[in-house]
């Protein structure tokens, strides 16, 4: 039996799938976030119902892929307004088993962000920041339409690496 996915958006009470799919995405694909996994591991439950109910606030669109049959997260991508007429994309996983074009699950997922960021910042773009050593993440990016757009910025757990930007126009 094929296994299918619904997008929910995320909520306060979310909070404990919300940490677990965040602790496999540190440890899967570290280079790809702002935190370790041991800093993750040390964080109070007060601190993941704050990331959970953040992803909830007017501003922000935080989305979770769920499983239908088991309601196991496959995945999450979130969005916030920078406050100077742009949408910017964060926490990007998709768990290993459901990456890929054939899934659909990553493009479900970004088709519910853009959708968002059109109606947010409809003369704005949608921004990112990828590390240069991503390529898979940097290809999926390019395919969907981001540009990048030349700007680099220090890779925040090792300033000796870089996070490239790129960006799609929503207008």
């Amino acid at each position: 039996m094929k296994s299918e996915f619904r997008i929910d958006r995320i909520s306060e009470g979310d909070w404990p799938r919300l940490r677990e799919l965040r602790l496999e995405m540190l440890a899967d694909t570290p280079l790809a976030f702002l935190e370790t996994l041991d800093s993750a591991l040390r964080e109070p439950e007060v601190e993941w119902r704050s990331r959970a109910s953040r992803a909830a606030r007017e501003g922000s669109l935080g989305l979770a892929a769920v499983d239908t049959s088991s309601g196991a997260w496959l995945g999450t991508m979130s969005a916030y307004l920078d406050g100077r007429g742009d949408a910017m994309l964060v926490s990007v996983y998709v768990t290993p088993a459901w990456r890929g074009a054939t899934r659909g699950l990553t493009d479900a997922l970004l088709d519910e962000i853009e959708t968002w960021a059109r109606a947010a910042v409809p003369e704005g773009g949608l921004r990112l920041h990828v590390h240069e050593d991503n390529p898979r993440a940097r290809a999926f990016y390019t395919r969907r339409g981001y540009v990048e757009t030349g700007e680099t910025i220090p890779y925040p757990l090792d300033r000796t690496q870089n996070e490239v930007e790129m960006v799609l126009a929503l207008s």
